[in-house]
Formats: C-alpha cells, structure tokens, sequence
C-alpha cells in the first residue's frame, strides 16, 4: 500500500504470511514495478542474508496478546525469513470503523493487512480507490505453491478473480470432498459417530425421520454407551458448536445442498442460475 513498495515485499509474503493476507503497495510507478520484477523467487534463498523490514496492519481478539511479535508463530516466521514486521494492531470490536479509516485516509498505509476478512466489496472498492494492488502478477512470480495450486485447480483461482481477472486478496484454500460435497460448497457440516451405530446396529441416516430415531436411540441406549466406549460424562445424542459446526447445518444436512454463502440470509443460486432462499427448498 505504500507508494514506497519494499522490493522484496510479494516473495517475502509467500514465506512469511498465511494465504489470509491481503498485500497491495498503492499507485505504483512504472519504474517501481519495474523495481519488483528484477526479484525471482529463483534467486531468493531464506533467511534472507540481510533483516528486511516490512510494515503490517492486523487484527487480535479482545483479551489476547496484543502484539503481534510476541506471539509465537511470528516469531518462528520471522526467524525462517529474517523478515522483521512492524506491526499495527487493532482490538478486533473496533477493527471494522478502524481499519476503514486507515484504509480511507490515504495515509499511514501499511505495505499489507493480513487477515482482514475484507467482504468482496471492501476489496473492489479498495481497489478503485488505489489503496491495494491486484496480486495475479505476484502469485505468478513469487509464490510457487499458490500458483501450482491455481494450476491444478482453476475453479479456485477463478473464484479469487474479479470479473476483470483480478486478484485482490490472498485465498484460504481447505479441500474436502467435490461437487456439492466439497467443504468450500457446503460450509456447515454434520458428523456422526460410525461407532455408536455400529454397536447398536444401526444404519447411517439419510432422513430427517431416520436422524430422529437414531438419535433416540442414541439416548435411550446412552448407559450402554457410556459402558461400552468408557465415556466419562454424558451422552448428548445431537450437539453443535456455535461457529462454522452451527445449528443451520440442517439446512446442508439434507435436500438438494445448495450451500449456503449467504449465512444471515441463507441465499444461494441454484445450477440453473436462479437466486433462491436455502430454507425453504423442497427436502429442508
């Protein structure tokens, strides 16, 4: 984001960042992308022989350690790079209006944000603004692994791109599953313990009556469970954890698995390119 780009910035971040980051340098000059194009990846050997020096903006939760640097995964990063960070952090209750008004000023731009969780408009209007810079070019020369990924699987790196062929933001990429079983499609997903139902000789459920019977099963049988699988504590037939694991797994668990990218509104669109509410298709 600064107009004084580090040189070593794109192939530093490969190394030194997770795949959450966002990195951009401002309204770069001709001369000064023509600065960046002289470094390979080929020709960088890390820990870099020299401590280079690079500005930061991120984000930690209320009540944890507040300086980046002295968390331990950065320490290792920078010792494997020899990439030093000047961090600026933000409690994240007051990252949305902080990082807006940093972002908007103009001024006091860090060379990247990492971890921003910026929304797609935040980065297109970022980048109308002039405040980041797309990455396409730097994944090409700078990240080798990113860029074999992309390689591999086309549909993720068409899912980074604006519909200009920018990319704007670094990607977090979980593969599990495909098609509409794939982790990235279905964001809520159920589990259910293979062990308990071999025992009891039940089958796996595939209805909303069958996960209804199985788990009372599963509590009506809990004492046995408890015996025969040593569980110390109490058997809860169905539980969730209030995250990605929530309640509106349901709504995936069963009919048709739209997904559901639209987690308030449970929007999605269907293979037939209609906008459709999830929660209130046929089989939900």
């Amino acid at each position: 984001m600064y107009k004084k780009c580090k040189r070593l910035v794109a192939a530093t971040l490969a190394v030194c960042l997770s795949v959450t980051a966002l990195s951009g340098c401002g309204n770069q000059t001709a001369n000064q992308q023509k600065t960046t194009s002289n470094v390979t990846a080929a020709s960088l050997k890390f820990p870099l022989a020299k401590t280079e020096t690079l500005t930061g903006l991120t984000t930690y939760p209320v009540g944890s350690e507040s300086k980046p640097n002295n968390r331990t995964i950065f320490q290792r990063l920078e010792k494997a790079s020899n990439v030093h960070i000047n961090w600026t952090a933000i409690q994240n209750d007051q990252w949305g209006d902080k990082a807006k008004l940093l972002m908007a000023s103009g001024s006091g731009l860090q060379d990247f944000v990492f971890n921003a969780d910026f929304s797609d408009s935040d980065l297109l209007k970022y980048a109308n603004q002039g405040a980041i810079v797309h990455l396409e070019d730097y994944i090409d020369k700078y990240m080798p692994n990113l860029k074999a990924v992309f390689a591999k699987y086309p549909v993720y790196k068409k899912m980074c791109m604006d519909e200009d062929g920018h990319i704007w933001g670094l990607p977090w990429i979980e593969q599990l599953g495909t098609n509409k079983e794939a982790i990235q499609t279905v964001g809520n997903m159920a589990f259910i313990n293979k062990k308990w139902l071999s025992y009891l000789k039940l089958k796996t459920p595939t209805t909303v009556d069958e996960l209804e019977q199985t788990l009372l099963q599963f509590k009506e049988h809990a004492g046995e469970l408890q015996k025969q699988f040593k569980i110390d504590g109490s058997i809860l037939p169905m539980s969730c954890i209030i995250n990605d694991q929530d309640p509106a797994l349901i709504i995936n668990g069963f009919g048709k698995g739209y997904g559901d990218n639209d987690l308030d509104r449970h929007i999605a669109v269907s293979d037939d390119g209609k906008v459709i509410c999830t929660a209130t298709q046929e089989g939900i």
